[in-house]
Order: C-alpha cells, then structure tokens, then sequence
C-alpha cells in the first residue's frame, strides 16, 4: 500500500523527484567528505595565507674567526707538473705540502688530533709516510700563490705519475696550515687541513678540494663546509667570509640577495643540512623542505650577525 502510494507520488510530483534527488546527493557528499576528512577550514581558507607548520628550530651558532684560507689556483696541475695553491693568513703561518699521503694513516691521526693541542702529530707522521713534501712561510697578510710539486730527490729519483688504480690508497695532497709560534696565543684556530685531489695519469678529474678540518687550540676538529648561494656572487662571498674581509661593497653585495620564495627580502637563513643559503627570516620558518633540492629541513641559523640582533 505504502509502495504504491509512493510510486504514485512520484509519477504525479515533480518537488518529490527533485528532492529525492537532493537528498541522495548530500548523503553521497557527507559520506565522501566524512571518509577523506571533512575540514571546513581547510576548504574555506585564503590560499594566500601561510599553512600552519612548525617553525624551524634555530641552530645557534658561534662567531670564531678563521685565521686561514686556501683555494686551488685557476692555473692547470697535475701530479707531474705540480700544483698551485693560494693562501690567505691574517698570522704569520707555515704552509706544509704533502705528496701521496696513506688515507687510512691520515683519517688515523686527523681523529688521533682531537686530543692534541697543537698539529705536532699529524707533522710527524705525514712526514715520516708521505713520497714528498715541502715547507712555505706565510708572512704577509695577502693572497699568495706557492707552487708544489713532488720532489725526485725525496723519491730516489723515480719520476710519479700516478698514484695507483681506483679505490685510491692514498691522497695526492694535504696541504697542513699552521700558525707561527709568536701566533698561536691570539688565535683560537691554530691549524687547518686541506686534502686535495690532483689529477694524474689515471684518473683525470679535474684538481679540487676533498675536505677541509679546522683545529682548535683546545684540541678541537671541525670540518669546515662551503654554503651554496642563490646568486651569481658566490665565489666572492665566499672568499671574503673565509678570509675575514669585510668591505662596504662586499657588504652591499651580500645584502643584495633576494629570497627565492618571496623575491623581496634579503636572504638571511642557512638551512641544515643541505647548507642552502636562498631565503629571508619570514619565509625560513614556513619551511619544511628546500626551496632548492627539496631536502627535509632540521635547523636553520642567521647568516649575519647584526640581522640576528
């Protein structure tokens, strides 16, 4: 009975189809909002404003001036021909140049030097297991260039051309920076590792550095890391900031960075770990990956000093 009422209702009562229709479809879209997550503010938010995240935990960082630097020089090197190193000292320093170290024996006493306060050990034993070596002093405070190259006469007279076939068991050069006796009372830093690569023979990739370590005279080790920078200027900036120059137009030029986010506000935040240096204070804490590699962000720190007061 109550069927054909129905049936009758609808044939005669075109309101009754339509909302039979309505009601099926609100029941079909609570359900459907109910099984992915009925948000409404989510759905009703400006997509001009921020999504709530966490901000991003700020590393805190400490000022030490580094006392040392060393880039490769432009010009060609090879294990026959040598190599050119530029140096950069604010103290005078002894620049020691090692040829064809073991890598297990420097990996050895790099760990070994934590515990000491000076880089005594680390002379010593680069010495006693190197194929050549030579010692440079570093009196002024500019950039010099010093040639080095393996000697013959340290290596009874056979002529190096490669240093074996790959995994290599030995680097082609450390280069050991270390501050000068009357020095090392007024710095903190007192000696600096470089182990660089040199093409030889074998293996033709082009001459660049492997790693940097930093020692304190506390007997501490830190691997010094380069930043990569949003804009063309890099090289520069970073030639200044390691060698602790610090001039108006380097000054201007380092604040002429804009945000890759944003592209208005200066770039101020170093994100952790990829060490991508690309965006302003506001946009660093809506972050959670970088703008650049897309890598997850753990910390960030203030590039600059006076930004961060």
């Amino acid at each position: 009975m109550v069927a054909v009422f129905l049936v009758t209702l609808y044939e005669y009562s075109p309101l009754f189809y339509i909302g039979s229709v309505f009601l099926c479809f609100f029941v079909t879209a609570a359900m459907v909002l109910g099984w992915i997550g009925f948000d409404v503010n989510a759905i009703l938010r400006n997509s001009d404003e921020a999504e709530s995240v966490l901000p991003t935990p700020e590393k805190q960082m400490v000022r030490v001036p580094n006392p040392f630097t060393l880039e490769l020089s432009s010009k060609p090197a090879s294990v026959t021909e040598g190599a050119w190193v530029r140096v950069f000292c604010l103290e005078s320093s002894v620049l020691s140049c090692f040829w064809g170290c073991d890598t297990a024996l420097v990996q050895s006493v790099l760990q070994k030097l934590q515990h000491s306060p000076g880089p005594g050990p680390l002379l010593q034993s680069l010495a006693l297991h190197c194929l050549s070596s030579q010692t440079f002093q570093v009196k002024t405070t500019n950039w010099t260039e010093f040639f080095t190259k393996v000697d013959t006469e340290q290596t009874d007279g056979k002529r190096i051309t490669d240093f074996g076939p790959l995994p290599r068991r030995c680097y082609p050069l450390v280069a050991l920076l270390s501050l000068a006796q009357e020095a090392v009372d007024r710095q903190n830093i007192v000696s600096s590792v470089t182990v660089i690569h040199i093409p030889d023979g074998r293996y033709s990739l082009s001459q660049r550095i492997l790693f940097q370590y930093l020692f304190t005279a506390q007997g501490n080790m830190y691997e010094l890391k380069p930043l990569f920078m949003s804009t063309e200027s890099e090289d520069r900036a970073e030639s200044s900031v390691g060698s602790g120059e610090n001039t108006e137009e380097q000054d201007s030029e380092w604040r002429e960075r804009d945000c890759v986010v944003c592209q208005n506000a200066t770039v101020t935040k170093v994100l952790l770990p990829c060490r991508h240096t690309c965006v302003c204070e506001r946009c660093g804490q809506l972050l959670q990956h970088c703008p650049v590699c897309r890598g997850f962000i753990m910390e960030a720190f203030t590039l600059t000093q006076d930004i961060a007061s």
